[in-house]
């Protein structure tokens, strides 16, 4: 589906899934002549992964400075066999909070590095929901996970560099004590804000930019008069958020949710559930993605204001980790993102009747209840930050 558009002086391409990402990405990489920097929170030791590793290491024998930042939980699985390959072909490897012990229940270590970027030459940007990893996810299922990535060219580019330079300079700092470092944290880029851009980077962090995606998904909801479709793999919603919802539904706006299908993390997806009754009464659609797993996190608002990112609408995006969306406010690329969610929706999801719903056993919704605030409860408790966090 791949189709490019022109954006208030940016070149915009929307890619699915990374059949469509991959080889544009690893393109870009062999063509570097700079800089390149990728981030990521889960890069797999497979196929996918062994391509995007050996272009890495390619780009850093051409005399390219290479970086790469992985999160310590995501990709706690990478092989130290390819850091150390890695690191001897010249390419720098970075961890976001190297904690990578699973059952180790201190209260801030759901602050993950979850966005997708890549940033190649301060010229080619990535904003993406895929992480390095096969497209399939193997055993009884053969279709790859639905997800979504824009390839950009044009100034936002300069915002991308800051925010990943930045990053990338306080890591090195705090791992590596490199004063100067430090001092290019705050100097790498000036980038001038204008009130109304077509074209926006937007980051969630946990200092200045806590709420950056979440005000922007509540700005556009507010603002729909006809249509919103939200593609969310990991959907919880607070309150703030389902009231919207709900309140869009009572002007007259179609609400379109594409959800998770299948039973990817049982607690997470009965939590899901158990806010099914409370949409579908208020006239929400809900439709269930079913030939894969559903990985996307994007949405488009009455055919012209878009978000393709990292960032997922659960208390873990929204409140813990770092994400990075793109929001853009073009009529072509939403209606090019628009028609691909409604192929996605007729072809390879269900709609959830309300009737049906409601014919759920008293079990089953004191299950779904009990995942959701068993889910909150943990949010709050292991992901609250210590008061010295500095990333």
């Amino acid at each position: 589906m791949s189709c490019t558009h022109l954006v208030d002086g940016h070149t915009l391409t929307l890619l699915r899934n990374g059949e469509e990402y991959f080889p544009r990405l690893i393109a870009a990489i062999d063509a570097a002549s700079h800089s390149v920097y990728l981030e990521t929170y889960i890069f797999s030791a497979d196929n996918c992964g062994h391509r995007v590793s050996h272009a890495l290491q390619r780009a850093a024998r051409r005399g390219v400075m290479t970086h790469l930042l992985l999160d310590g939980f995501g990709s706690a699985g990478f092989p130290d066999k390819w850091v150390k390959e890695l690191r001897a072909a010249g390419v720098e490897v970075l961890w976001f909070r190297p904690e990578i012990a699973r059952f180790n229940f201190r209260r801030h270590r759901l602050r993950r590095l979850h966005r997708k970027l890549a940033l190649i030459d301060e010229r080619i940007g990535f904003v993406s929901g895929v992480n390095i990893i096969d497209d399939v996810p193997g055993g009884r299922i053969v279709a790859p996970r639905l997800d979504y990535t824009v390839e950009i060219q044009g100034v936002t580019t300069g915002h991308m560099y800051a925010v990943m330079r930045r990053l990338w300079a306080l890591l090195s700092w705090l791992h590596f004590r490199h004063q100067r470092e430090r001092i290019k944290l705050w100097t790498a880029y000036n980038y001038k804000k204008r009130k109304r851009r077509k074209v926006a980077f937007l980051v969630r962090d946990n200092l200045r930019h806590r709420h950056d995606i979440e005000r922007a998904y509540l700005k556009a909801i507010a603002k729909a008069r006809q249509e919103i479709i939200i593609a969310n793999a990991y959907f919880l919603p607070g309150r703030r958020f389902r009231q919207a919802l709900l309140m869009a539904a009572q002007r007259g706006v179609r609400v379109i949710l594409l959800l998770q299908g299948r039973v990817e993390y049982r607690l997470q997806h009965f939590a899901t559930q158990a806010l099914y009754g409370e949409l579908l009464n208020a006239g929400i659609e809900i439709h269930e993605y079913h030939v894969s797993f559903l990985h996307a996190k994007v949405a488009v608002v009455d055919g012209y204001w878009a978000t393709v990112g990292s960032s997922n609408i659960d208390p873990f995006s929204l409140w813990l980790a770092r994400e990075a969306n793109l929001v853009v406010r073009d009529a072509g690329f939403a209606e090019s993102l628009r028609t691909d969610l409604l192929r996605q929706i007729a072809n390879s999801s269900r709609l959830i009747s309300s009737s049906v719903w409601k014919g759920h056993g008293l079990w089953m919704r004191f299950l779904m209840r009990a995942s959701y605030a068993l889910v909150r409860f943990l949010t709050g408790v292991i992901g609250y930050a210590r008061g010295h966090d500095s990333v």
